[in-house]
Parts: C-alpha cells; sequence; structure tokens
C-alpha cells in the first residue's frame, strides 16, 4: 500500500516538512515520514481553533456535526482494509487486533454523531414566576494528545464527543503512529462542509506542542491518554489556566480467579488479555489472583497457554502477539522484567527476545511468575508489555484485598459461576471498570475511566459529553399572569 507523508494541519491547510521516517517495529524498515513540529506549531493550531471557535457557526450547528461525523465514518468504511493494514504495519499489533480497532472506531464516531443532535439541559421553576434554564455549552478549544498502543480508538473516542459538543480540537498524535493518524483523519479533514480551524493536527517527535497544549489559556480542555507520570505533569502545568482535564492513565489489572471456574478454559482468555497489543494496552490483564486450592493447576495451565502464543509479524496471519512498539521500548520493558524474575518467588515463564527472522524487531515473547508479596515493586508497578504475576488468595476477603492493593483503579475482572459471588467482589474492587467471566470488553456506549491514580473523567458513553461542555444556569424571573 501507498503510504502518504504526514504534514501538519493548521487552518484548513497542510503545512511543513515530512522528514522525520517512521519505522515498522516488526522489521525495522522505514514506512514513510511526517514532520516534526513543537511549540509554534502548537501555538498556530491553538489560534486556529480558538478563531473557529468563536467566529464560525461551529458549536452552534449540531446537525451540521453530526453530518461530518457520518461522512468521515463512512469514509473510514470505505478504507478499513487499508487503515487496519497501516495501523498494523506502524504499531505492531496483530492484523485481527487493527481491524477491530478500525471496526470500534467508526462504531465510535457514529454514536457521537447520534449524540450531536441531541445535547439537552433542563428548566426548573425553583420559586413562583421564576424559571432557571441550565443548558450543556461546548467547552471551547479542545486540546487531544493520542497514544501510540490503540491510535484510532483512543483518538475517536475523545475526538468523538469533542466534536459532538462543538469544541474545536488541536490534535497532537504520538511520534510512532503519526502515518497511521494522518491517514485516519484525512477525509475528515478533507470534507468541505466542515469549517477550516475546527479540527487541527500538529506532529512532533518531542514535547514542547503538548505541553504548550496544556498551559495555554486558550485551550479550555485537554484529554490525555497515556502514563500516570505523564499525567500528572499535565495536571501541573494545566493548574493555572484551571482547564477541564480528561485524564486515562496507568492501570494494573487484576483477574480474580475462584476456584468454581474452569481453569483450563480460563487459563487462555487470560493469556490473550495479558498480551493483547503485546501488554502494551492500559487495560490488559497485568495480576492473576487464583483461589489457593487451584493454584497448580492454574501455574500449569497459564503458563502454557502463554508460552504456546505464536510471536510474530502482526501482517503474518499465524500470530496471535506482534512485537512491541519500538527496540528502546522492547529493551527498557525485558530489563525491567529481568529484574522482576531476581526478585519473584517463581519464575514460571521466562520470555526471550527473540533471534533468527524476528531478530530486526522489537520483539518479546510473553513472562508469567508467581509472587506472594502483593507489595512488590513489580506487582506494583505497571510494566507495559507481555508480562503476568500470578498470586493465590484464601477467600474473597483477601482476593479483594490484594486486587485493591493498588494505587491503580482502572479495570479488573471476576472468573466464577456463582452470580452472587461475581456481584458481591465486583461491588466491592475499586476499578472504573470490572468484567465478569471476560476482559477487556469495551464499548462506544458505555463509559470507561479510573479510579485514584489511573485518572479522572470518563470517555466513551454519554458522559463523555461531560468533559468537552460546560454547564450554564440561565436565570429570569418573567413572574405569572395576573400577579
Amino acid at each position: 500500500m501507498s503510504i502518504r507523508p504526514a504534514q501538519h494541519w493548521i487552518d484548513g491547510a497542510a503545512v511543513g516538512d515530512a522528514t522525520l521516517p517512521s519505522l515498522d517495529p516488526a522489521s525495522g524498515a522505514v514506512l514513510g515520514a511526517f514532520a516534526d513540529g513543537g511549540a509554534v506549531e502548537s501555538a498556530a493550531a491553538i489560534d486556529a481553533a480558538r478563531r473557529a471557535f468563536e467566529r464560525s457557526d461551529w458549536a452552534a450547528a449540531p446537525r451540521l456535526r453530526q453530518r461530518v461525523l457520518l461522512d468521515w465514518a463512512a469514509a473510514l468504511q470505505a478504507q478499513a482494509g487499508s487503515l487496519a493494514e497501516l495501523l498494523t504495519r506502524e504499531n505492531g499489533k496483530v492484523l485481527a487486533q487493527a481491524r477491530g480497532e478500525i471496526a470500534a472506531s467508526i462504531s465510535e464516531i457514529e454514536y457521537y454523531a447520534g449524540l450531536a443532535r441531541h445535547l439537552p439541559g433542563h428548566v426548573l421553576e425553583p420559586e413562583p414566576g421564576v424559571l432557571s434554564t441550565v443548558l450543556r455549552e461546548p467547552a471551547g478549544v479542545a486540546g487531544i494528545i493520542v497514544p501510540w498502543n490503540a491510535p484510532a480508538v483512543l483518538l475517536v473516542r475523545a475526538l468523538g464527543p469533542a466534536l459532538a459538543a462543538g469544541c474545536t480540537v488541536v490534535v497532537k498524535p504520538a511520534a510512532q503512529t503519526t502515518l497511521f493518524n494522518a491517514a485516519l483523519l484525512a477525509p475528515l479533514l478533507a470534507h468541505p462542509q466542515l469549517p477550516a480551524g475546527v479540527v487541527n493536527v500538529f506532529g512532533e517527535a518531542g514535547h514542547a506542542g503538548a505541553s504548550l497544549l496544556a498551559t495555554s489559556h486558550d485551550v479550555d480542555a485537554i484529554c490525555f491518554t497515556g502514563s500516570t507520570a505523564v499525567g500528572k505533569t499535565i495536571m501541573r502545568d494545566a493548574a493555572d489556566s484551571m482547564k477541564k482535564l480528561s485524564l486515562e492513565l496507568g492501570g494494573n489489572s487484576a483477574c480474580l480467579v475462584f476456584e468454581d471456574a474452569d481453569i483450563d478454559a480460563v487459563a487462555p482468555q487470560l493469556a490473550a488479555a495479558a498480551t493483547i497489543i503485546s501488554g502494551q494496552q492500559c487495560t490488559a490483564a497485568r495480576r492473576v489472583l487464583v483461589h489457593a486450592s487451584r493454584l497448580d493447576a492454574m501455574k500449569r495451565a497459564l503458563a502454557g497457554a502463554l508460552g504456546a502464543l505464536r510471536v510474530g509479524p502482526g501482517l503474518d496471519p499465524a500470530s496471535q502477539m506482534g512485537p512491541l512498539i519500538d527496540v528502546a521500548a522492547r529493551d527498557q520493558v525485558a530489563a525491567r522484567i529481568a529484574r522482576a524474575f531476581d526478585a519473584a518467588d517463581e519464575v514460571l515463564l521466562r520470555g526471550t527476545t527473540p533471534g533468527g527472522a524476528l531478530a530486526g524487531g522489537a520483539f518479546l515473547t510473553p513472562s508469567l511468575v508467581f509472587h506472594r508479596d502483593s507489595a512488590a515493586d513489580f506487582v506494583q508497578e505497571e510494566i507495559f508489555g507481555p508480562f503476568l504475576v500470578l498470586e493465590a488468595f484464601e477467600d474473597e476477603a483477601e482476593a479483594v484485598a490484594r486486587a485493591n492493593h493498588t494505587v491503580f483503579g482502572l479495570s479488573a475482572s471476576v472468573w466464577t459461576h456463582d452470580g452472587a459471588r461475581a456481584q458481591r467482589v465486583a461491588r466491592a474492587l475499586r476499578n472504573g471498570t470490572v468484567w465478569i467471566n471476560a476482559h477487556n470488553r469495551l464499548l462506544p456506549e458505555v463509559e470507561t475511566g479510573g479510579y485514584r491514580q489511573s485518572g479522572l473523567g470518563r470517555l466513551h458513553g454519554y458522559d463523555a459529553l461531560a468533559d468537552f461542555t460546560e454547564l450554564k444556569h440561565v436565570y429570569q424571573a418573567p413572574g405569572m399572569v395576573g400577579r
């Protein structure tokens, strides 16, 4: 497939020379080039978005917003196959996952297109002859900082509600997947009815432009998906402007497996949940907590399931797990896992950096350890790769206590045939999402977000609009007839 260079898109025009290479993580080959920007491009994009918000009809035109979103979704549907291939080539994930992500993104755009024409407020009569009207209005200019691990759906789940609400936006893609994001956005940016400046995009290898989005007083909302450390930096940078923040940050998902579960059936599902996007997903399974009576069975089944996964290039139909995003990330994750091997009570599966035909890529096979102390640093940290920790518990109370022993609170799963137990445990877990007998099921219609240091706000679902809107109370006392 032909891959177009990725330029910046500011105020309705392509600008900048594409000079920085983007690499295929499966081979190290150069895929194409993108324009490297920074604070200058970010400032120009912010100015364009501010002018479009204040001078165009976009914020007050819900039917136009719906039409633009629906047309974008239709255009992406026509290109779904080539977009999935490009996503796999630039990100490394297996093609089946890339196809699923494109399909989910299109569905999400359609969902927010529907909501664009239904942003109701409400009217109260708190006293005789007094009307209080509450309106939901667009927040203004939204900055969207997109990660590389799921660059389609993690862009769309922010851009969709932002545009549906009437915001204008500045998008900063991750350098590793700038080519893909440019291709995904191309039909939207080319829409003849999209006012110039409503959607602006700039790429950068550094962080100066993204930092300006956080500090600028002309940006009214920030949506960021990424690490908790960077999220805290954005919070500090945004403090002076007091802008709205939507932050989905780190996760440390625990999977609680009770004694009545079918271990042989559950283990392959847990292996898949731990290695989605090669373990580079914030909701990926990171800890498996199993009832002590089933510990030995889980050790054998889970090590076997992880070890049986076929690791290879994402475009190979036989591959079940692709490379990590790049060699630097692979080496950093491998070094952290090696330290965990030295500290863990038992190494059940020792991942390696494969050689041979895979030597040129950023590949790392899965690892599994057993450990008793949930306070260990490698249990508490989010190691962003194919690494899983197995723990044991004696009863529900210990299972919940272990699972909640973390600063994160993004997601978890409960595995049992006992429906009452599943509900009890799900309610006791301090996580924004809890799956029962499933993991990593994310839906456009259902809100996603975290407790504690896993972030602020919610994306997906109707409540995502809250991150891109403000509530305005308009008071009037027209009185009553004859009084």
